[in-house]
């Protein structure tokens, strides 16, 4: 059993750890509110922006002459998973629930015969990847000097992955990230970015009166990359305030266990000094009595 002195400091160093877990609870809160309105405003630019999209590649035909970022390469042999995760930790799950969800996207497609490459975004999540895949990472975006990611970062990603299929690197690639739902849900999201798929039926609003100057695919040659910089930025955005969610709740989880480690080491404690006083009396009165 362990001495008084032993139990006395774990129960100081359990309550310093649970002051850091407040601390941090309490800071990922306050930034919470801000990245979760900064998520919710970027939404409806996107969705209305996909909805003209949506419109605009109703209108055409897509064909080998169509903006190379509609048509595809005609091939879809090679994939890049472009993952995007955190550069900090103590937030729970958050980083291996999208490095999981990569991970089987990635079994999902060598199991067919693809070649799969890896974009990584953020340090947390390399390691595992790297020690699977280490012949298969493309490259991994650094954001370590970068304190709020925003649409900067989103534009230079955009900017390479287009680099990166216009020369021939890859056919199809995949986005991973997580999408915000509550403080504590955070749903891991996978969906296409290139070629950027077609609207669903359903989603594509019908708009015969509507006349494009110049032409559709001129349009859509000039916003597809913007849509694609936007769905990019809205994941990051998603992936800030999913961060601060798992680590508000994970690090309210800590502080919870650290007070009910402190209750139980307490209660050691106290039994302890309690045996050992009786001991004592004992001692003292067994002592007294051979007197």
């Amino acid at each position: 059993m362990a001495s008084l002195k032993e139990l006395k400091g774990r129960i100081n160093s359990v309550k310093s750890t649970q002051k850091i877990t407040k601390a941090k609870q309490m800071v990922a809160a306050a930034k919470l509110r801000k990245a979760q309105a900064a998520a919710e405003a970027a939404r409806p630019y996107a969705q209305r922006l996909a909805e003209v999209m949506g419109s605009l590649s109703s209108k055409i035909t897509v064909s080998e002459n169509s903006p190379k970022l509609l048509a595809g390469t005609g091939s879809d042999q090679v994939h890049l998973l472009v993952v995007a995760n955190s550069d900090k930790g103590l937030c729970g799950a958050f980083n291996s629930n999208i490095v999981r969800a990569a991970r089987a996207k990635a079994i999902e497609l060598e199991a067919a015969g693809k070649t799969v490459l890896f974009y990584l975004i953020g340090r947390k999540g390399r390691a595992v990847i790297r020690r699977e895949y280490p012949k298969q990472i493309a490259h991994m975006f650094d954001t370590t000097d970068v304190r709020e990611p925003g649409f900067n970062e989103a534009e230079r990603v955009a900017d390479e992955l287009v680099a990166m299929y216009e020369a021939g690197k890859f056919d199809v690639a995949h986005l991973f990230y997580s999408k915000f739902r509550s403080a504590l849900v955070q749903e891991p999201t996978s969906q296409q970015i290139i070629p950027v798929p077609a609207p669903k039926a359903a989603a594509v609003q019908a708009d015969a009166v509507t006349e494009y100057e110049p032409d559709e695919e001129e349009i859509l040659a000039a916003l597809l990359p913007r849509y694609l910089k936007t769905q990019l930025f809205g994941a990051l955005l998603e992936n800030a305030a999913s961060e601060q969610g798992a680590s508000m709740t994970a690090m309210d989880n800590a502080t919870r266990n650290a007070g009910d480690l402190i209750k139980k080491l307490t209660i050691v404690y106290n039994r302890t000094r309690q045996a050992a006083i009786t001991t004592e009396l004992v001692e003292i009165i067994a002592g007294a009595e051979a007197l």
